[in-house]
């Protein structure tokens, strides 16, 4: 398959990241089909999209028609058949390996035989997942940034059975979607959450001894190195049950106690504290300047 040949593309999931995918592909022109896993999810999805359509919109970014088309071209599911004639399907479901299994050995029973599978897994096997699929020579991470829209890198991934051609594809189709692209071999992190995962749990530890307020954590990565958000900042926006058990996962791969998180974010997890979503996390969203 050529990239010219990507006519119809599938995301499996609708999340934060997996709308921006959504959106990133239609607004370069692709059709594209979601799979979701209810109508509740579908809701929750739109609504994400349409809302960082409106902001471009309102920013004079794009214009209203264009916003519309874009819109016109994204389609949601329940059912993986109707998947049945897309050429290049991304993945962004919940990042837990028995998930993706099912979803993979569901899709193979109702895609075409060319189909290129991509997970946008940040912590999980890319080999491991290859191997549940009938074509693992087909199958390759692509690691995109949150916000997709926004955020320029994309790491890319093979298996130990993807193809050259896979591999060629895949880079093909992130930098049609306007992003640059990273080669990484298949290993915890990748590149970026490599060297992310633990300075981030490095700050929950000196925030856990008391070192430092939260504050002055973030200000000083954000003034002393500029960073474009603090990494307690960021635990919060990307949800700090993502970052506890990503880091958990690749503790578990790699026995480095770098990547074992402090207590203070287990409880934090325990207690709901995971963040902007939830109104507080590191920060107390729910105070009034």
């Amino acid at each position: 398959m050529e990239l010219s040949d990507i006519k119809i593309i599938g995301v499996c999931g609708s999340g934060s990241m997996g709308a921006g995918i959504i959106q990133v592909a239609a607004q370069t022109g692709f059709t594209v089909k979601v799979l979701e896993a209810n109508e509740q999810a579908i809701s929750r999805g739109k609504s994400i999209i349409e809302g960082g359509l409106k902001k471009l919109v309102d920013k004079g970014k794009m214009a209203p028609e264009e916003r519309d088309a874009v819109i016109s071209r994204i389609t949601f599911y329940t059912d993986a058949s109707n998947l049945n004639d897309v050429d290049f399907i991304i993945e962004a479901v919940f990042e837990n390996m028995d998930v993706k299994k099912e979803l993979f050995q569901r899709l193979d029973k109702v895609t075409k035989d060319n189909v290129v599978y991509a997970s946008n897994t940040s912590s999980l096997s890319i080999t491991e997942m290859a191997s549940f699929c009938k074509r693992p020579n087909k199958f390759i991470g692509m690691h995109f940034f949150n916000p997709v829209p926004v955020m320029k890198l994309v790491e890319i991934i093979p298996a130990l059975q993807t193809d050259e051609d896979t591999i060629k594809l895949a880079r093909g189709l992130a930098e049609k979607f306007g992003k640059t692209t990273v080669l990484c071999k298949d290993t915890p992190g990748f590149i970026v959450n490599r060297l992310l995962v633990p300075m981030m749990l490095d700050a929950a530890r000196l925030y856990e001894a008391g070192i430092a307020s939260a504050e002055d954590i973030d200000n000083a990565m954000v003034l002393g190195t500029n960073m474009p958000m603090g990494p307690l900042k960021l635990m919060d926006f990307t949800g700090v049950e993502i970052a506890y058990y990503v880091g958990n996962i690749f503790y578990e791969y790699t026995k480095d106690p770098r990547f074992n998180p402090p207590d203070i974010m287990r409880k934090m997890v325990k207690a709901g504290y995971l963040g902007m979503k939830t109104g507080k996390g590191f920060y107390d969203y729910t105070k009034k300047d």
